[in-house]
């Protein structure tokens, strides 16, 4: 198969769905399919490259302002008259089989479902955040009118079958763009384990300047969906208890309300945000950290999560036991599950995250022992990235193969 696959975001910008695109796009050339990625500009990597076997085209960005509803996240849009015309060039050329899109509200993606409706290729999508808020219930109104008046419809003209990666995003489809789609699939995040494993403790420890210190690392961007602020307000019970404490927060700081409320609880010094790091470096303060917390506005388990689990450390998280679809995790069997603030906040309650964190830090080793192995276990059965694109590539085959309703495949170049 010829597969393109978009996403305005792709290494070396870092995040979870650059990553996991490009993990993708890896396996689909090493199993024979010829691949064209089309991604933004990004820093100083070239417009045009070919790496493992993979064509990949960056088109001209420019960067969203930071604003509160953008999360303050440096996001890169392609669209212009010129974009459209590259982009229906690039696949004109190309002549895919099937499009992977990456990210329901990315001018790409609206680009390029623009150009498979005109030429009747099918389309996957993969989307990898709802367009909601937690911290902001104007902020979700204006998602929610974004996504009724603007996604919504740009997603019916070409009509994906959408990837369902966790039970929260099965929920956000049917709420948001049942009408909009041919169907979904199951398919969960797909992860590398090996990529977080191996890290040497003393590394991270040399350079956080701060030896004999219980270290709670966090990693990922901190957005209002993963805001750290449960855990900032967890911190003055953990350091009672445990008073040699340090939170390691790594990746881009877009959303800074915890630093704000550690100041004001007094514990800012027990709080170090180290920023966007090379993966390579990201495994170092894994081996040295007791414990990984992020995933605390009960948003669901991200990409850095599973490869958090997969190093072996720890992980707390505010998710349900069935997030997974078809996998039930159990609290202290696989990792950590910490209670919410209320059936109708699914937030994690920083008292009971405080309690937790200190049972933990009672015994670190003994809780290690406990979980590492069957959290590697759940990794490595589940989740690696063989397994993810080998369902990625019956689904993109059974797309290409589907007989297409408004006319011949021999008409797309017209």
């Amino acid at each position: 198969m010829r597969i393109a696959v978009v996403n305005n975001f792709f290494p070396p910008r870092p995040g979870g769905s650059a990553h996991l695109a490009q993990h993708l796009a890896k396996k689909y050339a090493a199993a024979g399919h010829e691949v064209l990625v089309l991604t933004a500009t990004y820093g100083e990597a070239p417009r045009e490259e070919t790496k493992d076997g993979i064509r990949i085209v960056r088109i001209p960005a420019w960067t969203l302002p930071k604003t509160r509803f953008a999360a303050n996240f440096d996001i890169g849009f392609v669209s212009s008259p010129s974009a459209k015309r590259r982009v229906f060039e690039l696949l004109d050329a190309f002549a895919p089989d099937v499009v992977h899109q990456h990210g329901q509200f990315f001018d790409l993606t609206w680009l390029s479902g623009w150009w498979a409706r005109k030429r009747r290729v099918p389309t996957l999508l993969s989307i990898h955040t709802r367009l909601e808020s937690p911290l902001s219930k104007f902020n979700s109104f204006v998602y929610g009118a974004a996504d009724r008046m603007l996604v919504a419809p740009l997603m019916r003209v070409h009509r994906p079958k959408l990837v369902v990666m966790d039970i929260l995003m099965d929920r956000y489809i049917d709420k948001r763009y049942a009408r909009c789609i041919s169907g979904k699939v199951n398919i969960p995040v797909g992860i590398d384990p090996a990529v977080m494993r191996g890290g040497d403790a003393s590394v991270a420890i040399a350079k956080l300047g701060q030896p004999g210190k219980r270290i709670i690392v966090s990693i990922g961007h901190v957005i209002p969906q993963r805001s750290r602020i449960a855990l900032v307000r967890a911190l003055p019970q953990i350091l009672v208890e445990h008073p040699d404490t340090l939170v390691v927060v790594v990746g881009g700081v877009y959303h800074d309300e915890f630093l704000k409320i550690a100041a004001e609880l007094d514990v800012e010094h027990a709080v170090v945000a180290l920023g966007a790091l090379p993966q390579a470096e990201v495994p170092d303060y894994l081996a040295a950290a007791e414990i990984e917390v992020h995933e605390l506005e009960g948003g669901g388990f991200g990409t850095a999560s599973l490869e958090a689990l997969a190093s072996g450390i720890p992980v707390i998280a505010a998710i349900e036991p069935d997030n997974f679809l078809d996998l039930v995790v159990e609290s202290g069997r696989e990792l950590f599950i910490v209670p919410p603030v209320s059936s109708k906040d699914p937030g994690a309650d920083p008292v009971a995250l405080a309690a937790l964190i200190n049972q933990i830090l009672d015994n670190p080793e003994a809780t290690r022992e406990a979980v590492s192995m069957n959290a590697q276990a759940f990794i490595d059965q589940n989740f690696t990235i063989d397994a993810v694109a080998g369902r990625h590539l019956e689904v993109l085959k059974e797309l290409a193969e589907e007989p297409i309703q408004t006319g011949s495949r021999s008409n797309r170049a017209g």
